[in-house]
């Protein structure tokens, strides 16, 4: 294991490693643990009861959050015609096709999302090799491939939390920024875990939400009692 620095070694000092906090408690450790000189991020981690080798056990989905991320959130948009006139006016980065293709494959990656509609996924389908290790494909089941491109882009623009499970079966999602208010990074993780909830596989067996833990950017992680969301 790598040797943790001086900083981290005393903010894990506040933590108790085998407690399952309160979610209200754990944020607030997750706050005055925070060591960073900028504001960094809160993130959530679930262990889920599912076994991501079989498909119908691949938990995926998104979900608006009701007190955004806290941050600005930089849109794309692959359209055209009338659909590409939508997004220009609803204020994105950038709205094209080919050229805006060419331009991301010359190296250009100054966005936090994408979206496209339909019609345009051939163009971006060349595109998998850049985006898709960075979690930036369209995905019709994450609501980026649509014809409603407004709408889609309001949600992105307001905030929300994109989540799929991993080869161990956790889940880790973006919530906020360690500045927010507390309450409102806590309706946030509610947020996420409910839409977790409902998107349960129906083959998934035994115990479903088995571990949580929140953290910061540079922090330790801090162990939410699960129960209550069971």
């Amino acid at each position: 294991m790598a040797k943790r620095g001086k900083k981290y070694r005393q903010v894990l000092a506040k933590v108790e490693p085998t407690k399952l906090y309160p979610l209200e408690e754990a944020l607030k450790l997750v706050k005055e643990t925070s060591y960073t000189k900028f504001e960094g991020s809160v993130d959530v981690a679930i262990n889920l009861g599912v076994d991501p080798r079989h498909a119908d056990q691949n938990v995926r989905g998104a979900t608006p959050l009701p007190h955004g991320l806290g941050k600005t959130v930089r849109i794309i948009v692959f359209a055209k015609g009338q659909k590409a006139i939508e997004a220009r006016e609803a204020g994105v980065e950038e709205v094209g096709g080919e050229d805006l293709a060419e331009k991301i494959s010359g190296g250009w990656l100054e966005f936090d999302q994408v979206i496209a509609t339909p019609d345009m996924m051939a163009v971006v389908g060349k595109l998998g090799r850049v985006l898709g290790p960075r979690g930036l494909m369209p995905n019709p089941k994450l609501g980026t491939v649509t014809f409603e491109v407004v709408n889609a882009i309001k949600e992105l623009k307001a905030g929300r939390a994109e989540f799929r499970v991993d080869k161990a079966g956790i889940v880790h999602t973006l919530v906020g920024k360690v500045g927010m208010d507390g309450e409102k990074l806590k309706a946030n993780i509610e947020t996420v875990i409910d839409a977790l909830v409902k998107a349960k596989p129906s083959t998934s067996k035994g115990t479903y939400l088995q571990k949580i833990a929140v953290s910061a950017t540079m922090g330790p992680g801090v162990k939410v009692d699960p129960a209550p969301f069971r």
